[in-house]
C-alpha cells in the first residue's frame, strides 16, 4: 500500500490525482488486477469523473455547496456538518481495473480527491492487487 499526501487550498476542492495513482500502479509492477483508492477522512472523499474540462470539477464543487450548504441549522457543533454529509454522498473509495500495467479509465475520466473541509493536508491510500 502506498500513501499519497494531498494538500488542498480551499474549503471545497476537487483535486485531480489521476497521474499520481497511475504512477503508483506502474511502479507496483502489477500487470493485471485492481487498484483501490481510499480516503481515511470523514470530511473528504474520492470520485471518478471528467478531467478533460476543469469546469466540470468546479461545477461539482458548486453544486454540492448549493445542495448541502455550510450555513444551516445542523446539530453537529464543530461547523463542518456539511463536510461530513458531502463526504457521505461522494464516498471514501473507488476502484479501478489495471490492465497492461496501467489504470483503465474512460477517455475523459480522471480520479479526484474531494476536499470538503479544507484547506488541509490529507492522506490517500492506494493499494494495487494482482489478479
Amino acid at each position: 500500500m502506498k500513501v499519497l499526501n494531498v494538500s488542498s487550498t480551499k474549503r471545497t476542492e476537487l483535486i485531480d490525482i489521476t497521474s499520481a495513482v497511475r504512477k503508483v500502479v506502474r511502479e507496483s509492477g502489477v500487470k493485471k488486477g485492481i487498484c483501490f483508492v481510499y480516503v481515511p477522512h470523514t470530511t473528504a472523499g474520492v470520485t471518478i469523473n471528467e478531467h478533460a474540462d476543469p469546469d466540470v470539477a468546479r461545477d461539482i464543487e458548486d453544486t454540492l455547496d448549493k445542495l448541502i450548504p455550510r450555513n444551516r441549522s445542523y446539530r453537529h457543533v464543530e461547523g463542518n456538518a456539511d463536510s461530513h454529509i458531502k463526504s457521505t454522498v461522494v464516498g471514501p473509495e473507488v476502484f479501478v481495473f489495471v490492465e497492461d500495467g496501467d489504470i483503465v479509465l474512460g477517455t475523459w475520466q480522471g480520479i479526484f480527491f474531494c476536499e470538503f473541509d479544507g484547506p488541509r493536508r490529507r492522506k490517500v491510500y492506494i493499494k494495487v492487487v494482482e489478479e
